[in-house]
């Protein structure tokens, strides 16, 4: 079971004031949804979010409000499972709600289930049934309570993970017992992009037109430099509450982007907390009326794109000595710098360009505290001998099962031939 942190207080959202022509997200008005604590509410076990409704009644809006804010634990032991799962182009997140008869703690716990995969494109119409695995639970942020979130696996009827399940190898590869020995730790920094409703354009660019040069944007504070900090303070918290391992957020260098990061995370947990806060960070930006995108590259021309840069370690490599073992798995990994790529994100030749902090596609490299290099080492890394690397490769719509699984085969389960490796040597210049 994921840990679960203390929650933390209530929460509101509130759309800013504005004539009833004008909406939150139009080009006349850029900033964000106000998100404030409801400072007269005590600390209970529901969360509380102010509902966003057509309806021009506000009486209407506010019984709909009072139901979904509706504390249920004085009145019945059973609770709400949201079960969630990927979809069929392998970046859509899906869920559904059952109701269980008393709280749980375990995975083990929670019974298995279904669901017609022919509407997620998982399965054909005549044998559309696809099973739900329980993998992970964390607590639900929008229910409160001792309701849950469920993160699944996909099988068939007899059991075979489908295609898209990804989790399966990514499980296969890390109960390895070479890899379990060596205790990989992950850091993933997820970046993604918010968008004006109906438009398709950044939250904060002027419809149609474009902002000032990046520059003045990167963990920038200002009405006029930042765009969208109340949906990134509203999904920090809902990980924490959740119990997702989630480790700090920033603002990034292009207008409307943001960034949080998850971990050090061990193993296939990576990757169950990086699908978890991306499906908070859905819910969170739905209410909020905003769209997310993940797309790698959402603005062409001289904008950053968006990635899934994944901090990696090994026991061997935080050890004294561990620079060695550093060189060594980056030698691996360029020798599979191919397989690396294909498996790195939908759309990724256009944000690895070789310009705006990334290497090109093409090639691979690496370098201490060089951000335009496939591979970054950090200047406490190189100065202590031992340490981590940051593979900047990563897509930000990748799947952190793969990422994850693949870091770790290449790196502990690969073998490079002898000549392949001392070619490779040469090349990048590596003593090993």
């Amino acid at each position: 079971m994921a840990q679960i942190l203390a929650p933390s207080a209530q929460w509101q959202m509130r759309t800013a004031k504005s004539s009833t022509d004008v909406t939150p997200l139009t080009s006349k008005m850029w900033s964000s949804l106000v998100l404030r604590k409801n400072k007269k509410a005590s600390i209970k076990t529901s969360a509380k979010f102010r509902v966003f409704a057509s309806s021009s009644e506000s009486g209407t809006i506010n019984r709909v409000e009072q139901l979904l804010n509706l504390d249920v634990t004085p009145y019945t032991d059973k609770i709400i499972a949201e079960y969630i799962w990927i979809g069929g182009s392998g970046i859509d997140i899906r869920s559904k709600s059952r109701t269980l008869s008393k709280p749980v703690e375990h995975p083990s716990e929670l019974p298995k289930w279904n669901y017609d995969g022919s509407s997620t494109g998982q399965a054909p119409g005549e044998d559309s049934e696809v099973i739900l695995y329980p993998q992970a639970i964390f607590k639900d942020p929008f229910r409160g309570g001792n309701n849950i979130l469920v993160i699944c696996d996909t099988y068939t009827p007899q059991g075979e993970p489908i295609p898209t399940n990804k989790r399966a190898k990514a499980a296969e590869v890390f109960s390895n017992p070479k890899v379990v020995a060596e205790v990989p730790w992950f850091g993933i920094e997820q970046e993604y992009t918010l968008l004006q409703t109906n438009v398709n354009w950044p939250l904060g660019w002027p419809v149609g037109g474009y902002p000032g040069p990046q520059g003045p944007y990167y963990c920038a504070a200002g009405a006029d430099k930042s765009f969208g900090r109340d949906i990134s303070d509203a999904h920090y918290k809902a990980c924490l509450y959740a119990g997702i391992n989630i480790s700090g957020t920033n603002g990034e260098v292009m207008p409307g982007q943001w960034e949080f990061q998850v971990g050090p995370s061990v193993g296939i947990e990576a990757g169950d907390h990086i699908w978890c806060a991306r499906y908070l960070l859905e819910r969170i930006t739905e209410q909020a009326g905003v769209v997310l995108t993940l797309d790698p590259k959402p603005i062409d021309g001289d904008w950053n794109g968006a990635g899934c840069h994944t901090n990696y370690s090994t026991q061997s490599m935080r050890e004294d000595g561990g620079f060695e073992v550093i060189k060594k798995a980056i030698l691996n990994l360029s020798l599979r710098h191919k397989d690396h790529i294909s498996a790195y994100g939908e759309g990724n030749e256009r944000r690895l360009t070789g310009k705006h902090e990334t290497a090109s596609i093409d090639s691979f490299s690496w370098g201490v505290a060089n951000r335009g290099c496939s591979i970054r080492v950090g200047r406490d890394t190189e100065k202590n001998g031992k340490g981590y690397l940051e593979d900047r490769r990563p897509a930000s719509n990748m799947d952190p099962y793969v990422v994850t699984a693949l870091l770790a085969e290449t790196t502990l389960l690969w073998q490079p031939t002898l000549e392949a490796e001392a070619l490779a040597a040469q090349k990048l210049s590596l003593k090993v």
